[in-house]
């Protein structure tokens, strides 16, 4: 963790980077990625695992190309925090284009769970979805273990309306928030343990996948949004992907509902592979009896 003369530094050097031309923090965290990736690190590892445990048919060529290509754009990722948290409404409505197939103003929009998924533009699309959504709404967050840097984040995350809640307080306020027609982002798509969660394929291998979103939506009677953040190329900004609400869902199969997320979100990646989360691991946890991938 941070010391807190760290955590104070890093923070005004965030503030300092928002007022810098987005082009430049962009190619600026870039070059840093591509440094950081000629040392051998436990998160480059990482990366690699996870790559080769979905992609056994790639070439070990391909796998460095888009484990390279990832890694920049996660160190990138870090240092758009800047304009991400102080950036102005306006400067983000400049880096931000929005491609959605629903009406976010609609005045009349059912309970919503908005569920977005780990690609590098996560931030830029949670913080983007919630300024177009033009009322006020809800989301969850894994607390961080830096308590100083996690005020910091809840206080960027919500400046445009959300109410914040941590994970831990999650079906009891979500339920809340949903009763009062509040729109609710969370994200699924990471190992949070076998608690709440089921074993089903992601890309053929067995892995641990929560099933809250379902039970969620079926008691809140609520519509399920996908939304994805893609980062542009050529330092263009970002691009806010809200899907259509999936149908027939959820079905009240657990095991059935977490199989259709994670197929929708294989087919996402493959779109844009080197943009998904690979440094996270996603497969910490292992169905009883099998040894630990990492």
């Amino acid at each position: 963790m941070l010391s807190r003369y760290a955590t104070k530094l890093a923070i005004a050097l965030l503030k300092l980077f928002a007022l810098l031309p987005y082009g430049f923090v962009a190619r600026l965290g870039d070059g840093l990625g591509w440094l950081l990736y000629q040392l051998p690190s436990g998160r480059k590892r990482i990366v690699h695992i996870n790559l080769k445990l979905c992609f056994p048919e790639w070439s070990d060529e391909r796998r460095e190309d888009v484990a390279q290509r990832h890694f920049r754009h996660a160190i990138r990722s870090y240092l758009e925090r800047s304009v991400q948290w102080f950036g102005s409404a306006k400067k983000l409505e400049k880096l931000i284009e929005v491609d959605s197939e629903v009406d976010l103003l609609d005045p009349d929009m059912p309970p919503t769970l908005l569920l977005g998924f780990h690609f590098v533009g996560i931030e830029a699309g949670s913080i983007f979805i919630n300024y177009s959504l033009r009322r006020q709404c809800g989301s969850l967050y894994q607390p961080m273990s830096n308590p100083e840097l996690e005020e910091v984040a809840k206080s960027a995350r919500s400046r445009f309306g959300a109410d914040m809640a941590s994970r831990a307080d999650s079906a009891r306020v979500v339920l809340r928030w949903l009763r009062d027609r509040k729109p609710v982002m969370l994200g699924a798509d990471m190992d949070y343990g076998a608690r709440n969660s089921t074993f089903v394929p992601f890309f053929g291998v067995p892995t641990c996948t929560l099933t809250a979103v379902g039970r969620l939506a079926k008691v809140g009677h609520a519509q399920v949004l996908p939304f994805i953040g893609e980062v542009l190329p050529n330092y263009k900004g970002y691009r806010l992907k809200v899907f259509k609400p999936w149908e027939n869902y959820p079905t009240g199969d657990d095991e059935a509902d977490a199989r259709r997320m994670n197929a929708f979100l294989e087919e996402k990646i493959l779109l844009m592979p080197e943009q998904y989360y690979w440094v996270h691991k996603r497969f910490k946890t292992r169905p009883p009896g099998e040894p630990s991938v990492y």
